[in-house]
């Protein structure tokens, strides 16, 4: 069997690693010159994730992992494609098909007859079968569902660590007939391992929810649980800020009881997934208005955040703010719709004079983002943490001269650090 991977981005070069660590002789295909150069060289071009350096190096010398830039070369070869192709999105987060069309159609001019294509890449309900099936039967001259199957299994990992989520979620898949189910299950089982899951009322494996319509539904309705989620708890934050109560107190006393999931309250919510798929929802379901106010909820919460702090230096007209983070995430190198901007934008309209540190980025890199940097030991009034980074846990008022008040927005500060300098957590009152 040979694999063509279509999209040699974070999720889809760990995936063709995986395949070809299985034994499978993978050709990874991506329209990014110098992402493919890289590959060729054996060079991971996003440092970051776990094993994938070391993998990588592994299955390119050995031969069984190549790359080019040309798809449909890759696909006419191959007997399996996987394809994990952005799906671009506006600043609404309504989907832009143009990459993904392209994609299909490169596909399709290369698919020969018996091959199964498998999309990984989050799609709103119905695209795999109404969209993208059809592109591929126009292309290739096949029919669907007897001369090429056609399946969706989502992706289901989380950047820096997808080679140990790969073992340990079950690989969900749907296929656009029967047939193509079949195919699909038993090439997941082929190129995956899995570790057992006791608290699974199934083995932990390759599961067929029936349809590609209810795989990509799974996918779509796992990620706007979480934004859900989190937008009842910043609500919560919100109300316990009122009131004066500590709000994570309330939560864990809330989760000794196993009905209860409270996820935690937060500055912003960030990358490509928790804020993006709620929208593809939305744009199947409209009138979903739970999902929708709990969107609204948690893109308040970095101007909110900001309003904590303004209130507690009583006002921040002239002064400087430290925003400690621009990733959207700890320990990820990655901006997707962080709110760093939301938070530097608030600063600004309230005159403070916003400047940002992130351990993951230069300072160049932080100016080509369009934000201002701001170096460890330079003076702040204020300052809030928007990022997890493991660094900020060991940061103090040592680090920021003349801080007056920190706004923790990810509930990481030890407030022994900063001293004589107020802390406050969203949803805990300083």
């Amino acid at each position: 069997m040979r694999i063509a991977v279509v999209g040699l981005g974070k999720i889809g070069l760990p995936l063709a690693v995986q395949f070809a660590r299985k034994g499978y002789e993978v050709i990874g295909a991506d329209i990014n010159v110098e992402t493919v150069d890289l590959i060729k060289g054996a060079t991971e071009p996003f440092p970051g994730e776990h094993l994938l350096q070391e993998y990588l190096t592994e299955v390119v010398t050995s031969g069984i992992l190549t790359a080019t830039t040309d798809t449909s070369a890759a696909v006419s070869v191959s007997d399996v494609v996987v394809v994990a192709v952005p799906l671009f999105v506006d600043e609404e987060a309504a989907p832009d098909f143009r990459a993904m069309d392209a994609a299909a159609t490169a596909i399709g001019r290369g698919l020969r007859r018996g091959a199964l294509i498998s999309f990984e890449t989050t799609l709103p309900v119905g695209t795999t079968r109404k969209r993208l099936a059809p592109m591929l039967e126009t292309e290739s001259g096949l029919v669907a569902g007897r001369d090429i199957f056609i399946a969706f299994s989502p992706e289901r990992v989380f950047t820096g660590r997808v080679f140990e989520d790969l073992r340990r979620y079950p690989k969900l898949v749907g296929g656009t007939n029967p047939a193509s189910a079949e195919r699909a299950v038993e090439f997941y089982e082929a190129v995956l391992d899995f570790d057992p899951r006791a608290d699974l009322e199934r083995e932990n494996g390759v599961w067929d929810l029936g349809s590609a319509e209810a795989a990509e539904l799974a996918k779509l309705a796992e990620t706007t649980y979480r934004d859900v989620n989190i937008g009842l708890a910043n609500q919560f934050a919100r109300y316990a800020d009122r009131v004066g109560l500590d709000i994570y107190n309330v939560i864990e006393a809330c989760n000794s009881q196993p009905f209860s999931h409270i996820h935690q309250p937060g500055v912003a919510v960030g990358g490509h997934c928790i804020p993006v798929y709620p929208r593809l929802y939305l744009w199947n379901d409209p009138e979903a208005s739970i999902v929708r106010t709990a969107r609204e909820a948690n893109s308040e919460m970095p101007a909110y955040a900001v309003s904590v702090l303004n209130s507690a230096l009583n006002g921040m007209q002239g002064k400087r703010v430290a925003i400690l983070g621009a990733a959207y995430r700890g320990g990820v190198r990655e901006t997707a719709f962080s709110g760093v901007f939301p938070v530097v934008d608030e600063v600004s309209k309230r005159g403070g004079i916003a400047a940002v540190h992130d351990p993951m980025y230069t300072e160049d890199e932080i100016r080509a983002l369009g934000l201002e940097p701001f170096r460890q030991s330079e003076p702040a009034r204020g300052a809030i943490i928007q990022t997890a980074h493991e660094e900020y846990r060991n940061w103090g008022a040592v680090d920021i001269p003349g801080i007056e008040v920190l706004v923790d927005g990810r509930r990481i500060a030890r407030d022994e650090l900063w001293a004589p300098a107020r802390v406050v957590a969203l949803g805990r009152p300083g």
